[in-house]
């Protein structure tokens, strides 16, 4: 099997791999990868408003995405139509509230990080990203 390792500098920690994708469904390069998840993500959240995910910045900005991304797999979580794109620090403190909370996802991403940055690094998105998609694969709805 392929082995895709990206690796992100943490200030302490030193180039240590965060994560390992071997997937390999997404995994034949690193573009690849990245192509394939965001492509996931894409097929996810085709159905809601608000939502146009081009990449792994700006796309993600809102906190929208990461909500859409969430309900789609826990839909009785919250009312995604009631979230508006102005209120950028509840998107993301929701998202990454119910991500840890019903699906044991890793609190990745800080929420005062996110809303100070208008074009988030797209590699601490992607890795997130991932965590989601590694918790629900196996849950395609």
């Amino acid at each position: 099997m392929t082995e895709l390792v990206l690796t992100l500098s943490s200030p302490g920690v030193g180039n240590a791999p965060l994560f390992t994708f071997t997937d390999p469904k997404l995994c034949r390069s690193a573009s690849g990868a990245k192509d394939r998840l965001l492509q996931w993500c894409q097929f996810k959240t085709k159905n809601y408003k608000n939502i146009q995910i081009e990449n792994f910045s700006t796309s993600w900005s809102n906190g929208l995405a990461f909500c859409a991304l969430i309900h789609h797999f826990r839909p009785e979580a919250f009312d995604y139509d009631a979230l508006s794109p102005k209120e950028r620090r509840k998107n993301f403190e929701l998202a990454f509230r119910v991500a840890e909370e019903q699906a044991n996802i890793a609190p990745l991403l800080d929420v005062e990080d996110m809303v100070m940055m208008r074009k988030p690094d797209w590699k601490c998105v992607f890795t997130y990203v991932q965590s989601i998609y590694h918790r629900f694969k196996n849950e395609e709805i």
